[in-house]
C-alpha cells in the first residue's frame, strides 16, 4: 500500500472554483465494481440506480463560518483565525490555527467585527495552532449569530479563490443541520428538494448521520507506507433510528449507499458483531485502506478528489485501486470538474 500509486498530474483548470448552478445537470460517472463499465450520467440520473428500501445515508452537518479577520491589540496588526472545534463550554475554549503565527503569543489579544468578540491566546499547540479564549458573555445562540455575521467561509487553499457571500450558500448541503465542519460535505452537495421527493415517494430513505469534517480532509499524505498514516480525529453520530432505517435495508439485501467518504468513516467506525450498524456518538480517527472490508455499505457516491489525498485512498479501497485510477483517469480525460465544488462518482 504505497502513496506513489495515488500520485497523477491533475491540470489545474480540473478544479472546480464554484458549483454548477443547476445542481441536478452536474455530471455524474457510475463506476460498476463487478464488471468494470464505467457509464457518464447528470446526477439526476442516480435515481435511476436506487430502488425501494435502498438507503442513502447522508452527513447532515454543517459548515460554520469559521475563518475570522480581526486585529491584534495595541498594533492593530491584521490577523487571521480558523475556528478548527470547541474545546470548552463554560470557558469558551477553541482550537484554532493563526496567521501569521509567529507574531501572535500567549497573553495577546485579537479583537473582531467592531469589539464584540475579543479573544485571548491561552497555548500554544503546534508552530501555527493556538488555544483561545473567546470573551463573549452571551448565549450560544448570539455567539453563533455573531459569528455567521462576521465569519467568512473556509474554502480550501486549492481553491485557489478568497471566498465570496455567496459560498455562504454554496460552502452548504441541503441537509446541513448541526454546526461543526469546517469542510463541505461535498458529496451531498448536488441534492435538491426536487430529488428528495422523488426520493419519498420511491420510499428510498434518507437517512442521517452526523460527522463533523475537519481539516484531514484536506490533507495531503506525505508518508510512502500508507499503513503508517494516522487520521486525525473527527466526532460523529448516528442516532438509533439512523441506524434501524439502515439495519432494515441491510436485512432486506438493498443497497446502503454512503454519500461521502465521510459517511463511510462513521459507517464503518460503528459497526457491530453481527455487521449491523450501531448508534453512537464518539471519535473517529479511522483511515480506510484498500486492505478494509465494508461490512455495511455496498454503495458509495463521492466527489473526485485530490492526488495523494486520505479521501481518494478510501475511494480506491471501496471501489478497487486499478478500477478507480482508470476511472480518475479517464474523468480528466472527460474533462470532470474536480474537487469539493466538482462533479460526483457513483461507485456501485
Amino acid at each position: 500500500m504505497k502513496l506513489s500509486n495515488f500520485k497523477f498530474e491533475l491540470p489545474e483548470h480540473s478544479i472546480a472554483q464554484y458549483p454548477i448552478q443547476d445542481k441536478e445537470n452536474a455530471r455524474l460517472m457510475v463506476v460498476h465494481k463487478d464488471s468494470g463499465k464505467i457509464e457518464h450520467k447528470t446526477f439526476k440520473d442516480l435515481l435511476t440506480y436506487f430502488r425501494q428500501g435502498d438507503s442513502l445515508v447522508v452527513n447532515d452537518s454543517k459548515v460554520l463560518p469559521c475563518k475570522l479577520y480581526g486585529c491584534k491589540e495595541k498594533t492593530n496588526a491584521q490577523v487571521e483565525v480558523l475556528l478548527l472545534r470547541k474545546l470548552n463550554d463554560e470557558h469558551g475554549l477553541w482550537d484554532t490555527i493563526v496567521e501569521p503565527a509567529r507574531k501572535i503569543r500567549i497573553g495577546n489579544k485579537i479583537y473582531f467585527g467592531d469589539g464584540e468578540l475579543v479573544a485571548e491566546i491561552i497555548d500554544n499547540t503546534t508552530s501555527r495552532g493556538r488555544t483561545l479564549k473567546l470573551l463573549f458573555d452571551r448565549t450560544e445562540e448570539e455567539f453563533y449569530a455573531l459569528i455567521n455575521q462576521i465569519g467568512h467561509m473556509p474554502l480550501p487553499n486549492q481553491i485557489g479563490r478568497s471566498s465570496k457571500p455567496e459560498d455562504r450558500e454554496y460552502y452548504q448541503t441541503i441537509f446541513g443541520q448541526h454546526i461543526g465542519s469546517i469542510v463541505l460535505p461535498a458529496a451531498g452537495l448536488h441534492f435538491t428538494p426536487y430529488l428528495l421527493k422523488y426520493l419519498t415517494l420511491q420510499n428510498i430513505a434518507v437517512v442521517p448521520v452526523t460527522l463533523h469534517i475537519g481539516l484531514s480532509e484536506l490533507s495531503t499524505i506525505d508518508m510512502e507506507d500508507l499503513t503508517k498514516v494516522r487520521a486525525s480525529s473527527e466526532r460523529f453520530i448516528i442516532t438509533q433510528e439512523s441506524a434501524k432505517m439502515v439495519n432494515q435495508s441491510l436485512h432486506h439485501q438493498k443497497k446502503v449507499c454512503a454519500v461521502g467518504t465521510s459517511v463511510l468513516r462513521a459507517i464503518e467506525s460503528s459497526v457491530s458483531v453481527s455487521c449491523q450498524l450501531k448508534a453512537s456518538s464518539d471519535w473517529t480517527n479511522k483511515f480506510i485502506l484498500p486492505s478494509c472490508t465494508f461490512k455495511v455499505c455496498n454503495a458509495l457516491l463521492t466527489t473526485f478528489h485530490l492526488p495523494s489525498s486520505i479521501s481518494l485512498v478510501s475511494v480506491a479501497a471501496f471501489g478497487g485501486e486499478d478500477l478507480i485510477l482508470a476511472a480518475y483517469a479517464e474523468a480528466i480525460k472527460e474533462r470532470y470538474r474536480f474537487f469539493l465544488y466538482g462533479d460526483s462518482m457513483l461507485i456501485i
